[in-house]
């Protein structure tokens, strides 16, 4: 069992004194490296490859990497960074190996709210209430399948300047392009990402408050039930 003391260490230690342990074996300090970095990783591979269970394997295969090279990691960019351009690679090259072998990713892929174990893997405690959380699903439902639908180069960049909040510069060294491309991607993924969710909100305002089928029924039932009797 490690000490508070050795937990607060843990904290407090740089990107180069993580990345030095690690080189000299220290498996804990490595597995200190993936809580950090688990949940914006698994969400570069999955902008990917659309799918929970194979940006798994994708980013458990790009750590294997990640450890085996660990000692060349120089400093020159941020270990989030490097981690991030392995990540990538991993996760783009198995893209290629599906697309070549006829596997087709649904792009609406079934989704229980709530249920994803690699979500429940990636999350934080959190204390919203019942009601809360099933409103963060819906919602968190829409706005992945509108991510899905967005063309690949469009949907990495959004993903990782948008949610994972990185810079311009670091997203452009994760993906090797120029810091001008992921600005113009990125402006285009949120223009397409707005026009598609205010379609689906249109769509969805067509079916609130139904009143047809059961909810119908009950209430003209009820009614009847309680006129005079004839």
């Amino acid at each position: 069992m490690r000490t508070a003391t050795s937990t607060n260490d843990d904290a407090s230690l740089t990107d180069a004194g993580l990345a030095a342990r690690i080189a000299a074996g220290d498996q804990h300090a490595f597995a200190l490296l993936m809580r950090r970095h688990n949940r914006a990783l698994f969400r570069a591979a999955r902008s990917i490859l659309r799918d929970d269970a194979e940006a798994e394997d994708a980013l458990q295969d790009a750590y294997l990497q990640a450890y085996r090279a660990i000692g060349s990691f120089r400093g020159d960019a941020k270990l989030s960074t490097w981690l991030t351009r392995i990540v990538v690679n991993e996760a783009i090259a198995r893209s290629r190996k599906s697309r070549r072998r006829g596997n087709i990713t649904p792009l609406f892929p079934t989704v229980e709210p709530g249920n994803s174990a690699a979500e429940a893997a990636m999350d934080e405690e959190r204390t919203d209430s019942p009601e809360q959380e099933a409103m963060r699903a819906e919602a968190r439902v829409l706005l992945e399948r509108a991510l899905d639908a967005l063309p690949e180069a469009f949907r990495t960049v959004f993903v990782l300047r948008a949610v994972e909040e990185l810079s311009g510069e670091e997203v452009a060294a994760c993906l090797g392009i120029p810091e001008a491309t992921v600005r113009s991607r990125f402006f285009r993924a949120r223009a397409m990402l707005r026009a598609a969710l205010a379609s689906q909100f249109d769509l969805a305002l067509g079916d609130a408050f139904s009143f047809d089928g059961s909810r119908c029924d009950r209430i003209v039932a009820a009614v009847l039930a309680r006129l005079p009797a004839s």
